[in-house]
């Protein structure tokens, strides 16, 4: 990876997280098997992972595989399932060296063990890397996270563990699969689509959305970036306002 760029005129935002949308879309338009578009995402996902180390960002999360996407033809789903694979057994050595540190949140009970864990070999290698966090989200939904989460609660206010009168938002979300990490500064859809399919429903509550018409297997360095400046552009109130 090269070392980092400046982006200069405003602040980068420190957590973006993306919608890879569009895969399919891009394999039809040129009569193409639906993997080729998928292996073409996989291209994409190298490209962004190396722009964000670049440009400053220290933590990126992937919208890799929905928990609706099991819903899909079993033989696609079964070649997205090796494309993970693939990506963590090609990529591993590489983000590792750069100091990436790579994350899983997602119900991953429901992979195919040998995935599993590769997963858990690529965490506890990378454990330790301060460069950039990715985050994988795999066979995730935000719903599914967010219920989960209130189970915790009830769980321990149940066994005596804690008074109900102290939850708040933020012992709420030291309860989600992403505890430890800053909510999203910067969500960015491809493909066109305007819609969040269930991705980070709580942590994208005050985040800025960009959605762009490229399909995601030609997303990279420069659509990052121009995305990066349209949130330079915003006016961030969080709520508040300005005199």
């Amino acid at each position: 990876m090269k070392p980092a760029v400046e982006i200069v005129g405003a602040q980068v935002p420190r957590h973006v997280a993306v919608i890879m949308d569009g895969n399919g879309r891009w394999a039809k338009a040129r009569l193409l098997p639906r993997i080729i578009g998928h292996q073409r995402g996989s291209d994409a996902v190298r490209r962004v992972v190396e722009a964000a180390a670049d440009f400053g960002i220290e933590y990126l999360t992937l919208y890799a595989f929905s928990s609706e996407n099991w819903k899909r033809p079993m033989d696609e789903v079964g070649d997205l399932m090796g494309l993970l694979r693939l990506y963590l057994r090609r990529d591993l050595a590489e983000l590792h060296a750069n100091g990436v540190r790579l994350k899983v949140i997602g119900d991953r009970q429901r992979l195919p063990a040998d995935l599993m864990g590769l997963i858990e070999q690529a965490e506890t290698q990378t454990r330790a890397n301060q460069r950039l966090t990715v985050t994988l989200a795999i066979s995730y939904g935000g719903q599914d996270e967010i219920v989960n989460a209130a189970r915790r609660l009830a769980q321990e206010a149940a066994a005596g563990q804690l008074d109900p009168a102290t939850i708040d938002c933020n012992l709420f979300a030291s309860r989600l699969e992403t505890a430890g990490i800053p909510d999203p500064d910067l969500v960015i859809r491809t493909s066109g689509e305007k819609r969040l399919s269930n991705f980070l429903l709580w942590q994208a509550a005050y985040a800025e959305f960009v959605f762009v018409d490229t399909l995601w297997p030609d997303f990279g360095r420069d659509e990052l970036m121009s995305a990066i400046r349209e949130f330079q552009a915003r006016d961030r109130r969080f709520g508040a306002r300005k005199e």
